[in-house]
C-alpha cells in the first residue's frame, strides 16, 4: 500500500486524480490522507468524489472512504483498465445540482483509458466552463492536439455548456487505446505566432457582455500589435454564466502549438476587467518565448513520464501546481523527472520515461 499525503505541496484535488489515475494504470494500492486539508472545504468535493467513483469503475477497484467530505481514502485495484461505455455525473456525487468540471473527471480516467487496447466512449455531465478547472475548450484546442502527436487518438465532443455554479452541461468523448508507449515530445522552442482566436461566451446573460468582452480583448491585444479574431456567443443553459477563452497558435518544430488563456466574469467583476485579465495572461506568456502554457506543462507531466525514451518541454512558468504533480508522478514511477527554472518564472521539464527495448 502507498501512502500518500493529499495536504503536499500545492495540496490541492490534483494530487488525488494523479495518483488515481497511476494506481489505475499500475495496479498499486494507494491510501491518501489529509485530502485537501488546507481548503476553505477540505475533503472530497463532488467533482473529487466523481472522479473517485469513475477511476474505481474502469478497474473495478475497492474503495473505503468514498463520501463527500472525507479527507481519507483508501484505492485498491481490481485488474487491468477496462475500456468500455462508461457514463459519469457529478451531479449524483452531489445530491442535487453541481458545477463540478467534467475536464477534471476526464483527467482522472483519461491516461487509464488510453493505455489499453479498446476504443472506449463516455458521457461526462457538470460543468463544462468552469474556474480552476481546465475548460473543454482548452482540452479540445490545446491538450488533446500534444496528446495526439504523442499517439493518443481521443476526441471530445461539446454537447451542452455548463458555468459555475449551476453546471448542467455534458461531453461526450471517444478515447482509442493503445498497448504501446506513447511518443516523447520536444517543445523547447517555437517559432512565430500564427493567430490568436477566441471566443467570449455568457449564459442567460444580455447580448452586450460577451460584445464588451471581445471588444475589449481584441483593443488590448491590438495595443500589444497582436490582431486577434473574437467572436461574441450568447448561450442558454442551467444558470448564469460568463468567461473569455483565447487560444495563441505559435509555429514549431512538430508542427504548430497552442496555448490557451481563461478568465471567468463574477458578479460586480466589469466585462472589460475578465477581457483584460486573460489577454494580459496571453501577453505575459508570449513575451516569455516559451511554447507550453504552465496548464499545459502541469498536464503534461504523467504522458511524458509514460512515454518511450526521454522528452523535454519549456514553459512560460514553473507553478507550484506542476511540482506537486511531479512528486505525486515520481511516488508511483521511478523515473528521472526533472523540473528546473531558467530564467525568471520560466522553466524546463525533462522526464526519463519508459526505457528502450
Amino acid at each position: 500500500m502507498l501512502t500518500l499525503d493529499g495536504s503536499f505541496g500545492e495540496g490541492g484535488g490534483q494530487i488525488l486524480r494523479t495518483a488515481l489515475a497511476l494506481s489505475a494504470i499500475t495496479g498499486q494500492p494507494t491510501r491518501i490522507e489529509h485530502i485537501r486539508a488546507g481548503r476553505k472545504n477540505p475533503g472530497l468535493r463532488p467533482q473529487h468524489l466523481t472522479a473517485v467513483r469513475a477511476a474505481a469503475a474502469i478497474c473495478r477497484a475497492k474503495l473505503e472512504g468514498d463520501e463527500l467530505n472525507s479527507q481519507t481514502l483508501t484505492f485498491i485495484p481490481g485488474g487491468p483498465t477496462r475500456p468500455g461505455k462508461y457514463t459519469f455525473d457529478v451531479v449524483e456525487a452531489a445530491q442535487g445540482g453541481s458545477a463540478g468540471s467534467v475536464g477534471l473527471v476526464l483527467q482522472t480516467v483519461f491516461l487509464p483509458l488510453a493505455f489499453e487496447k479498446g476504443i472506449s466512449h463516455l458521457t461526462i455531465r457538470g460543468g463544462t466552463h468552469v474556474p480552476w478547472a481546465p475548460s473543454v475548450s482548452y482540452l479540445n484546442h490545446v491538450f488533446l492536439p500534444i496528446l495526439a502527436r504523442m499517439g493518443v487518438r481521443a476526441q471530445i465532443e461539446l454537447i451542452r455548456w455548463g458555468f459555475y455554479p449551476a453546471g448542467g452541461g455534458e461531453i461526450q468523448v471517444q478515447i482509442k487505446g493503445k498497448e504501446t508507449a506513447l511518443h516523447p515530445i520536444q517543445l523547447t522552442s517555437r517559432g512565430k505566432l500564427h493567430r490568436v482566436w477566441g471566443t467570449a461566451a455568457v449564459m442567460n446573460l444580455p447580448a452586450q457582455i460577451p460584445q464588451r468582452m471581445a471588444a475589449r480583448a481584441r483593443n488590448v491585444l491590438a495595443e500589444a500589435d497582436i490582431q486577434a479574431q473574437i467572436e461574441p456567443c450568447r448561450l442558454r443553459g442551467a444558470g448564469p454564466g460568463a468567461g473569455i477563452f483565447l487560444f495563441a497558435e505559435y509555429e514549431s518544430v512538430d508542427g504548430d502549438i497552442t496555448a490557451g488563456f481563461t478568465t471567468y466574469g463574477s458578479k460586480g467583476l466589469p466585462s472589460e476587467r475578465v477581457a483584460e485579465a486573460a489577454c494580459n495572461d496571453l501577453l505575459l506568456h508570449h513575451r516569455s518565448g516559451a511554447p507550453v502554457d504552465p496548464h499545459l506543462a502541469d498536464q503534461l507531466v504523467l504522458p511524458m513520464i509514460m512515454a518511450e525514451g526521454t522528452s523535454q518541454v519549456t514553459t512560460s512558468q514553473i507553478s507550484r501546481h506542476l511540482l506537486t504533480n511531479g512528486w505525486v508522478a515520481q511516488q508511483f514511477l521511478p523515473r528521472d523527472l526533472d523540473i528546473r527554472e531558467k530564467q525568471k518564472a520560466a522553466g524546463m521539464i525533462i522526464a526519463k520515461g519508459v526505457e528502450h527495448d
